[in-house]
């Protein structure tokens, strides 16, 4: 099993991925980390092969965290899983030795894709290995390992929605167990009010979510959204 240590500030976003990872097979969470303090500290007591990291953390930068990890000698491999696209850290995070960088929101099946890759870096890299030479072919092996096929979007969601994203929305409205504005949506996920809008009206036409309208003594009814057992 590839033991995957997952790091993010937002300890719901943290849980989905980690639920993506159990997924995967070969792979296994072994722990979950809210900040680079946390998460230094997981790698430094062992037993970590794979870090999902965040680049946002309250206390330093992901980059920031593996520069530190370098520099203390762990060679623990990172996957960069984070919000920040430009380029200047995309290009900090390669010369840092990230295997892969991807940026949210994304799908499962994107996750996966990357998980699928480095567990064929670790074959490639075992089997090459094993002959205890290394000439430019088994160099193009374990480079190629790396390499990911183009994922098409999730059937089912609108071009421009994630999975992990739907996932958080119907979390805190399953959590919540009485109906909610988008407003309040959008304050327990973080989201801005009218991503959350977007995605739960998607989500009330495709019945996972039950719209009730509010009345007030002015003005337009309140759209309110509850869970839909299934």
């Amino acid at each position: 099993m590839i033991d995957v240590l997952v790091v993010d500030d937002d300890f719901r976003v943290a849980e989905i991925n980690a639920k993506y990872v159990g997924k995967v097979p070969g792979f296994r969470v072994a722990a979950r980390a809210h900040s680079a303090a946390q998460a230094l500290a997981a790698v430094e007591r062992g037993g970590i092969d794979l870090v999902l990291l965040d680049h946002y953390l309250p206390d330093r930068t992901g980059l920031h965290l593996v520069h530190r990890m370098r520099e203390q000698g762990h060679g623990t491999d990172v996957i960069m899983i984070t919000a920040a696209s430009d380029v200047t850290t995309v290009q900090a995070a390669m010369r840092l030795g990230a295997l892969h960088y991807l940026v949210k929101p994304f799908t499962f099946a994107a996750l996966r894709a990357r998980l699928d890759s480095y567990a064929a870096l670790r074959r490639t890299v075992d089997r090459v290995g094993g002959h205890g030479l290394t000439g430019q072919e088994q160099v193009d092996r374990i480079f190629g390992a790396l390499r990911t096929a183009a994922v098409p979007p999730s059937p089912g969601l609108p071009s421009g929605h994630s999975e992990p994203t739907t996932d958080l929305i119907c979390a805190v409205l399953h959590r919540a167990g009485h109906p909610l504005s988008a407003h309040e949506v959008a304050t327990k996920t973080g989201l801005s009010r009218s991503t959350a809008q977007r995605y739960l009206r998607h989500l009330e036409q495709a019945g996972r979510l039950r719209l009730s309208l509010k009345y007030g003594d002015t003005g337009r009814p309140e759209h309110r959204y509850a869970w839909v057992a299934p």
